[in-house]
């Protein structure tokens, strides 16, 4: 007698209207049953049998009930699936083709098959791109997807390298343009410089050279100093097809391995780069470094045709100023510039101490591949003196340029950095007051005070203490108009000294030309700044996760079973904490019970960094601790480690 009854379907209507909804991001778990994340600090448990309408990641719209005296939620609302495009394995059985989605939380095959214009051919162990087109929470009866297309076969060594690009939908190749198209387009009048004693410093195997240096000391003892930078925009017309597919690249990609260039290689490794005894088309910055380390506001932009005299390396140039090995300058007149560039370095290094920021140096870590593509080694290197006398060189040519186009038109593209927000500021000043170090969130909200502060952080040399800083800054950004770039310490900052490879480059390197040769000048429009953002993060993204991947096959080797490493801790989450290998750079992961198998007894505090057992101070960030390889996961590329005492 209720059945089709409109009253009890409108009573209905009013209870299911005055049920409370949350929206959030479904986290599942390995034993079936998952929680919606509202924040870091709440969470609601999702029972298995409503984690069944969803997967892990789905921003959803859900109910809020109470079952069983405990609060739980229903999925009502797919608001953003964690799935739309993605990469995944192959599998086929019975004829019917099935895909799982590469992410580590994801443990079940999606059916699938073929877009209707899709014409690969799809084998059981194949990495696919996919499209999800049916979702259960938008009441299909099951998760559906199609095939885009075909990535590359399970066994193929470059796996890691195609299946990242393909998941972060970057380009695999360089732009191929026929060498008859990339001809000189301008016809400026360029200064012949060709005589001067231009030398370069790069890594030995660096193809695309774009920076060359000459200095020479006038009678006062003043450095005058020339930075020549390659110009590929003598080559690609504004607006050309050319200038279309870098301005999509943004970057040239940078990878373990190997590089994908934002140019076609052979204007950025033959035509453009600054290969020593070819004569080639520069922009030039003319600078006077005083006896003080500070530059001089006579600064000369021009355009010029170089010869560089020598391609020199980074290690062969540390080496010999710092009297190691049997490696020699060529000339004299080579000599002479390796040891003014030398001086300049140190005096600008000096001046920035006082004046500026100076960071500490980071270890760097290299992959060292065979001629096959296999990974040999992994290998520790820190940057030496030749790498800082490029470095102060291309900044003191980036804060010329930055100078120049305020005072000239007032916009380019600008590196900025803000330092810290009014929120961050004063969670750093309490932060600091615990080791009795008084600023005020004002002060540290103005580039001098911020700058104040990291040289006080340099002197007290506490790691601890630099890495909590750290994480209450904000993140770098880019501007059209000047803007202060608090990390580095300046008032604005404007890179231009690579342009073969960075887009951001070419569109400062326009503006400098049409300044020089008094052309019209087009302000960069605002939506370039989220494309370099965006192209920067995904490149960065694909860096790391190819690296996760290598690092997994690396120490997969029987010699590294059961060896002990060394390894410093950076970072602590809810369920563990985070540690570098000192010896290769590999991130493992060491999860809570392996701190402590007595969980009550154990404090993960995030904000801190720090690991608390029975309230007692156990680790915190920056410690270095000897870790042992417990599991290494390759379909999650995650690398356990354990801590031993």
């Amino acid at each position: 007698m209720f059945q089709n009854n409109p009253l009890l379907e409108q009573l209905k209507k009013k209870l299911h209207a005055k049920t409370p909804r949350i929206e959030g991001v479904v986290k599942s778990t390995e034993r079936g049953f998952g929680f919606l994340e509202i924040d870091s600090q709440k969470s609601y448990f999702i029972p298995p049998k409503n984690m069944k309408k969803v997967m892990h990641g789905d921003k959803i719209l859900a109910l809020l009930k109470i079952e069983k005296e405990r609060e739980i939620v229903e999925p009502e609302q797919l608001v953003e699936p964690f799935l739309n495009r993605f990469v995944g394995k192959i599998d086929k059985k019975n004829g019917k083709l099935w895909i799982l989605p590469d992410y580590s939380f994801l443990k079940d095959f999606i059916a699938c098959k073929p877009h209707k214009n899709c014409l690969d051919i799809f084998r059981t162990g194949d990495w696919a791109v996919a499209k999800l087109t049916k979702h259960r929470l938008k009441g299909d009866s099951v998760f559906y997807a199609e095939l885009i297309e075909s990535i590359v076969a399970d066994n193929n060594p470059l796996a890691p390298w195609w299946v990242t690009l393909s998941r972060h939908n970057l380009e695999k190749k360089e732009p191929v343009i026929e060498d008859n198209n990339l001809i000189l387009r301008d016809d400026y009048n360029r200064k012949d410089l060709t005589h001067l004693d231009f030398i370069t410093i790069d890594n030995a195997n660096t193809k695309d050279i774009d920076d060359a240096l000459y200095v020479f000391e006038n009678s006062e003892g003043h450095l005058y100093l020339t930075i020549a930078i390659a110009d590929p925009t003598s080559y690609i017309e504004n607006g050309s097809n050319l200038d279309v597919i870098a301005s999509k690249r943004i970057f040239t990609n940078y990878l373990p391995g190997f590089n994908i260039p934002m140019l076609p290689r052979n204007l950025s490794e033959d035509k453009c780069s600054l290969n020593p005894n070819k004569k080639r088309p520069a922009l030039i910055c003319e600078i006077i470094i005083l006896k003080d380390g500070s530059i001089s506001k006579e600064i000369h932009f021009s355009l010029a045709w170089i010869k560089s005299k020598s391609k020199l390396s980074y290690e062969n140039v540390s080496d010999w100023i710092e009297k190691i090995g049997n490696w020699q300058p060529p000339t004299k007149s080579i000599e002479t510039q390796i040891l003014l560039l030398h001086r300049l370095c140190l005096l600008r290094i000096k001046w920035r101490s006082i004046n500026a920021v100076i960071f500490k140096d980071n270890i760097e870590y290299r992959f060292h591949f065979s001629d096959s593509g296999k990974l040999i080694d992994v290998f520790a290197e820190k940057r030496r003196i030749a790498h800082k006398i490029i470095e102060e060189s291309m900044i003191a040519a980036n804060i010329s340029a930055a100078n120049f186009l305020s005072k000239n038109v007032g916009f380019g593209i600008y590196n900025v950095h803000s330092g810290f927000d009014s929120i961050n500021a004063k969670n750093v000043v309490s932060f600091l007051k615990n080791f009795n170090l008084k600023f005020s969130s004002k002060e540290l909200m103005t580039l001098k005070g911020f700058c104040n502060l990291r040289r006080v952080l340099n002197i007290l040399s506490n790691n601890y203490i630099n890495s909590r800083i750290r994480r209450f800054q904000s993140f770098g950004d880019f501007s059209i108009t000047p803007k202060p770039h608090f990390a580095l310490g300046f008032s604005e900052y404007a890179t231009w000294t690579s342009p073969i490879r960075k887009y951001s480059d070419i569109i400062n390197h326009r503006l400098l030309k049409s300044i020089i040769n008094n052309e019209k000048i087009l302000k960069p429009k605002e939506e370039i700044k989220l494309k370099i953002v965006d192209q920067k993060r995904r490149n960065r993204m694909a860096e790391r996760d190819i690296s996760d991947w290598l690092y997994v096959l690396f120490l997969q080797q029987e010699k590294y079973r059961n060896k002990i490493f060394s390894a410093e801790i950076i970072d602590v989450s809810r369920s563990g904490v985070r540690a570098r290998l000192i010896e290769n750079g590999a991130n493992v992961f060491i999860p809570g019970p392996f701190l402590h198998p007595i969980r009550e007894e154990l404090i993960l505090n995030q904000e801190m960094g720090q690991v608390l057992i029975t309230g007692t101070l156990f680790c915190q960030v920056s410690d270095l601790v000897s870790v042992k390889l417990f599991d290494i996961r390759l379909e999650t590329r995650s690398i356990i480690a354990k801590i031993q005492s």
